[in-house]
């Protein structure tokens, strides 16, 4: 019964999505000409490409952002490693991601922007490039990718599986809930990020045996190429704050810091994007560059992961830092983050510490005024991350291949 509501209502979303497809293609202009998407490659967001596709198989592995594009890096290199054969084509939606991610991937991997999913555009690019098994990252849950896959036999999977609170509370409404139990329903394997997620899809009836866990790919993310010229910019920085007290906050959000009224309190501020410099007077140097920000964790001691002090926030990744030993502080809004938070300070409880935006100068001050306790949680953190991050690659390839795979590429 489920099963064909779920069907009533996909059709009842693809003629939805059909009937409103020329206002999307509107839409779509509009952002390019205000320069969000990609000038010369926008009309890949309909479908249509602009490379040639090899012959053999295919893997596609399909991202949103810049985040869950680099955790799928290390699961591209290992499935290019253990499967030579295959092409491996990656999506994602947003030009600030393609602006990083193609400078980051091995060579051979074709890059394309993800389709909309509407029906002339996703039928478009199911039918061109014929994938053999189709790899979502996160919360990528489209209904026309999904079943349009599924449709045309290809495997799915969704690795590092999520959703938030308000995601889950309204597919669980009796009206959705069927969609998303038929969507769910055509998976091969989900390997949701925590034990928290896991149980959500399962309320959204998942078939059980699809779910798996393989630890949370955020952990492997490694550092991003950069040009010589940052290499070299960098390495100015550090020797330039070398005899300073320095701590960095990373990953803020509106509200959380505003550099006009930085500017009008009397503090020197420096901006990256303008190639401005540190002086003896510079308070603050700030980093509103792509792609630098691991690079920029190994010049200070403390890292304040943003995005988690306000109501409404959902923190960000903090393992970055802890990877390269900084202490670790963060706020109390921190999300789908909060699994990591708790598993790393289970890991070592001096490893992340949580503190209100209010506690946040008293924290700083211990931190700078006792050696000590700065140098144990660096080490605390970076050991927390050594434990955690080890073998969720090879982990996740396991599952890939032994659920996935081997039947879509036989």
């Amino acid at each position: 019964m489920i099963g064909e509501k779920g069907k009533l209502l996909y059709n009842v979303y693809r003629a939805l999505t059909y009937g409103l497809s020329p206002f999307l293609y509107l839409h779509l202009r509009f952002r390019t000409l205000q320069g969000i998407e990609h000038p010369v490659r926008w009309p890949e967001r309909l479908g249509r490409p602009s490379t040639s596709r090899p012959p053999g198989h295919l893997i596609w592995f399909h991202t949103a952002s810049l985040g869950e594009g680099m955790a799928a890096i290390p699961v591209i290199k290992r499935c290019i490693e253990e499967r030579p054969d295959c092409t491996i084509l990656m999506t994602s939606t947003t030009a600030s991601a393609f602006e990083i991610i193609t400078n980051q991937l091995p060579t051979g991997v074709i890059y394309q922007f993800a389709p909309l999913d509407i029906p002339a555009a996703m039928d478009a690019f199911l039918g061109y490039w014929k994938p053999n098994a189709v790899m979502l990252m996160e919360c990528e849950l489209w209904p026309n990718l999904i079943l349009g896959a599924a449709r045309n036999g290809i495997a799915l999977a969704l690795l590092n599986a999520r959703m938030s609170a308000k995601s889950f509370s309204r597919w669980s409404r009796p009206v959705l809930l069927p969609l998303i139990s038929l969507m769910l329903s055509k998976f091969s394997l989900i390997v949701p990020l925590s034990t928290m997620q896991g149980i959500r899809f399962q309320l959204l009836q998942a078939p059980p045996y699809v779910i798996n866990f393989s630890g949370d790919l955020k952990y492997t993310v490694e550092e991003f190429d950069i040009s010589k010229r940052g290499v070299q910019s960098i390495e100015e920085l550090k020797v330039q704050l070398a005899h300073r007290r320095v701590w960095m906050v990373s990953s803020i959000h509106r509200g959380e810091e505003k550099v006009q009224e930085l500017q009008k309190e009397g503090l020197s501020v420096a901006l990256r994007s303008r190639d401005e410099k540190l002086v003896s007077g510079t308070s603050i140097y700030v980093v509103d560059t792509l792609g630098e920000l691991r690079h920029f964790y190994t010049l200070t001691p403390i890292a304040v992961i943003g995005g988690s002090f306000l109501p409404g926030l959902t923190g960000h990744n903090i393992s970055e830092a802890a990877a390269a030993g900084c202490a670790v502080l963060t706020g109390h809004h921190v999300g789908h983050f909060s699994d990591m938070v708790l598993k790393m300070q289970r890991s070592n409880p001096l490893s992340v510490l949580q503190v209100s935006a209010e506690e946040l100068e008293e924290a700083l001050s211990e931190l700078f005024s006792n050696s000590e306790i700065l140098e144990a949680r660096c080490l605390a953190a970076k050991q927390a991350f050594q434990a955690l991050s080890s073998g969720i690659v090879a982990n996740v390839w396991n599952q890939l291949n032994f659920n996935v795979l081997r039947q879509a590429l036989c």
